[in-house]
């Protein structure tokens, strides 16, 4: 009977309670079938039938019933955990404003930046400037050595001013054939006029008998002869003239732009020195000494300095509540400085989308240096009156459907609700809470099953 007593305050110290009641379960059978063996062989007279009947009715029937009485137990007992309250974060309901912000991580880029990209590729065999040094437009940085590209533009400009020397050439020919045809015309004129004044006194003669009409006739001949040669002339002089006026056009235009190739080549010859496009102050700036840098390759930045604007990048959750025009504050020194979002980037990389962001008025504090890394603030509406919860664990353990509730008897109670907007500090209450009510916002992870928690001061 000692041992009895002695397994079963043991259990009852270690094992809740359902364990408590299959442990004593097995202890009274293991201790009855023990007694009855025990009996059977101490007595000295044969037991009867009714005692031994009885004997076996309460060793085998008490567990029926303590097994009965479990079953029972589980249908109607409520899961329950028992946690001290030091392990646990507890928050009261609070009614107050909300404010729909967004809080993130921002840094302080120049509001313009130029990008340098080396426009004719070769090797460095030059470096004028430093990174972070201050430039003025203009001001040569850095110089590439490329000997085929050097070649290749010397047999460009030969071959360029062949070519505008034969179109001169052609040019000077065309204006002589015109001066040509113009003093034939003239003398084809002169012929004609001539014949039409001889033609015009003979006439006069012959019609006073005074010449005979055999040279009258041939007067007239020789006017009508000259007329139509003058007319053929005229008309074909004119149309060629048309001609040679577009083909001199022609070849004034191709003289031109060859003219322009010629000085656009010579200065592309010029690009193997690259220099600033803007005022402003050189950054990342790095070459190096016989380093071959590919056309178009980037080299460096020039900050012009015209002021500066915040580059955050922002959750993808965000991405369809921001737009263009809203507003925030960003804090410098203790002081707080209105923005606004001036452009958004739609990609998203990595979960996160950028933001551009401008200072309100050109407002910029003295003590916002490039890089610097501020906390920025970005309100999505006004302040509204709400129930709030302090922000914690529990909503990625209930998504925000439920929640552990205090009562007075140190127990916390699941209870619905439902949760609204959020914010960096607070989770907005729709329903299911009031204000004063303690709740417990630490993870649920270990005790998502449960109903109840005992407290454990």
């Amino acid at each position: 009977m000692f041992v009895y007593e002695h397994i079963k305050n043991s259990i009852k110290r270690q094992a809740t309670e359902y364990q408590y009641v299959v442990s004593l379960f097995f202890c009274w059978h293991i201790y009855g079938l023990r007694y009855t063996k025990r009996t059977e062989i101490k007595m000295d007279k044969q037991i009867q039938t009714k005692n031994k009947t009885t004997k076996k009715m309460l060793i085998w029937g008490l567990p029926i019933v303590l097994l009965t009485s479990i079953f029972l137990m589980n249908l109607t007992h409520k899961k329950q955990v028992n946690i001290a309250k030091d392990t646990l974060s507890i928050r009261e309901v609070i009614s107050g404003d909300f404010e729909d912000v967004i809080l993130f991580n921002s840094r302080v880029e120049p509001k313009t930046t130029v990008l340098l990209n080396v426009i004719q590729g070769g090797s460095v065999s030059e470096i004028f400037v430093e990174s972070g040094q201050m430039v003025k437009k203009g001001t040569p940085l850095l110089k590439v050595y490329n000997p085929n590209a050097e070649l290749n533009y010397l047999t460009q400009e030969t071959a360029m001013i062949e070519q505008i020397n034969n179109l001169r050439n052609l040019r000077v020919s065309i204006k002589n054939q015109q001066l040509s045809l113009d003093q034939q015309l003239l003398s084809i004129q002169n012929d004609f006029r001539n014949a039409k004044r001889e033609y015009d006194l003979d006439k006069k003669l012959f019609g006073k008998g005074i010449i005979a009409k055999n040279n009258y006739q041939k007067t007239e001949q020789e006017y009508t002869f000259q007329k139509e040669r003058n007319s053929v002339i005229k008309k074909s002089v004119s149309e060629e003239k048309k001609s040679r006026d577009v083909q001199l056009s022609r070849i004034n235009t191709s003289l031109s732009n060859m003219e322009k190739s010629i000085e656009l080549l010579r200065k592309n010859k010029e690009n193997f020195t690259v220099k600033a496009p803007v005022d402003g102050l050189l950054s990342s700036f790095n070459p190096i000494l016989g380093e071959n840098y590919n056309q178009g390759q980037p080299i460096g930045k020039m900050d012009v300095l015209d002021g500066f604007k915040l580059v955050a990048n922002v959750d993808e959750y965000y991405i369809s509540k921001l737009k263009e025009g809203v507003n925030g504050s960003v804090a410098v020194n203790g002081e707080n400085y209105e923005i606004s979002i001036s452009k958004i980037y739609p990609e998203v990389v990595n979960g996160q989308f950028d933001v551009e962001l401008l200072f309100a008025n050109g407002h910029v504090s003295k003590h916002i240096k490039r890089g610097m890394s501020l906390k920025s603030k970005v309100f999505l509406s006004g302040k509204t009156k709400a129930l709030l919860i302090s922000k914690g664990l529990f909503y990625q353990s209930t998504n925000g459907n439920w929640i552990f509730v205090l009562n007075s008897d140190n127990k916390a109670v699941k209870r619905s609700i439902k949760i609204g907007r959020s914010n960096p500090f607070y989770y907005e209450v729709l329903e299911g809470l009031q204000e004063g009510d303690k709740v417990v916002t630490s993870s649920y992870d270990d005790y998502k099953d449960v109903v109840e928690i005992n407290i454990k001061q």
